[in-house]
């Protein structure tokens, strides 16, 4: 039973947003902007678009199998949401005002992330090289065009290592007879160390130099999209994964 807002404490009110904003269907309408701009992106820009290493593993895995057509990953990506919530039986019917909502809560998650960022810098800062001789057009250009990417890290890392990997490697520890929470814990773990390594060109085709620093703290990332994955959604997940990756990139 659904209470009147004005009969709704607040209590009642942020439990009713809490599940609302997790369902699969929501999820599902708060990344099609991403998606939409990520993948038209991708077809005007060619072979020049961004792509992240989860984006290139899956359509890879897609050519492998015979399927190379483009758009298939991003339709896969929405029928699985769609799947889940058809398997929920959930309503189809969406609350006003909680993907506005959930955009907030989303820039507050990766805000908290980035502070977390700055905390780890204070205790082991990189040594870093200024770059230089580079035109501004030139400049403005890289980081629109990691701007776009980022539209689809969060999508696409978060589909690979929380919503496929996440579940299926809790599962295999389960099988193993550890307990729910054990489970659930190791393969968070285990996704979180996967998601940093992808990072690094040992891994993936335009990779990073590995280095400790960074590993540690996408290890941590990781930690903390599997916390928002399991306790907040995919949606959340995904919307505070990009929010993060463009306030470093802007900031």
């Amino acid at each position: 039973m659904t209470l009147h807002p004005a009969l709704a404490g607040p209590r009642t009110s942020l439990r009713a947003y809490a599940a609302e904003s997790a369902r699969p269907l929501v999820s599902l309408v708060f990344i099609t902007p991403l998606l939409c701009v990520y993948e038209l992106a991708g077809v005007m820009l060619g072979p020049t678009a961004l792509r992240n290493g989860a984006d290139t593993w899956l359509r890879g895995l897609l050519e492998w199998l015979g399927f190379g057509q483009y758009f298939l990953l991003p339709v896969l990506a929405c029928s699985i949401l769609l799947a889940w919530h058809h398997t929920r039986r959930d309503s189809w019917q969406l609350q006003g005002g909680v993907l506005t909502t959930m955009l907030l809560e989303c820039m507050l998650f990766a805000f908290v992330l980035f502070g977390l960022a700055h905390l780890q810098r204070a205790f082991f800062a990189p040594i870093t090289v200024a770059i230089t001789g580079t035109s501004a057009t030139a400049e403005m250009l890289v980081t629109t065009s990691r701007l776009i990417g980022y539209c689809g890290a969060g999508i696409y890392e978060e589909l690979l290592f929380r919503l496929i990997l996440l579940p299926s490697i809790a599962a295999a520890f389960r099988s193993l007879a550890f307990s729910r929470r054990s489970s659930l814990c190791g393969a968070i773990i285990v996704t979180s160390l996967i998601f940093s390594a992808a990072h690094y060109h040992a891994f993936a085709q335009g990779g990073y130099a590995f280095d400790w620093y960074t590993f540690s703290f996408r290890f941590v990332a990781g930690l903390f999209f599997a916390g928002l994955f399991v306790t907040r959604g995919f949606g959340i997940a995904v919307g505070t994964h990009s929010l993060y990756d463009i306030f470093v990139e802007i900031i």
